[in-house]
């Protein structure tokens, strides 16, 4: 992921709400399934962590990030956002993906 499609993708995620919080139980594999499915349906997604996890906040992005196959996008405060390209849903077009694909049109 380039800076300016991780930049894009904080632009968008500022918009967006939390839909899960990590608690003093950190990171469950029910919690992780969640995830994974959450950003099959979104892409993006803002997680909140709670007062009471004691978990390092960096540690629990990287570890969400590779058990759902995502990006961290930032790690701004107690708030994590994730990203993860849909295979069926494909609703975020990253800054230079479209110029890309054009190409491949033209090759073919």
């Amino acid at each position: 992921m380039t800076t300016k499609q991780r930049a894009y993708l904080k632009g968008l995620a500022m918009n967006i709400d939390p839909i899960y919080q990590i608690g003093k139980s950190a990171i469950t594999p029910e919690l992780t399934q969640g995830i994974a499915e959450a950003l099959e349906a979104r892409e993006l997604i803002k997680i909140n962590v709670l007062k009471n996890c004691t978990e390092d906040i960096n540690g629990l992005a990287r570890t969400l990030a590779e058990r759902t196959r995502s990006e961290v996008v930032q790690v701004i405060g107690r708030k994590i956002v994730l990203y993860k390209e849909s295979k069926d849903k494909k609703k975020i077009f990253l800054p230079g993906e479209e110029k890309d694909k054009d190409k491949d049109k033209d090759k073919a």
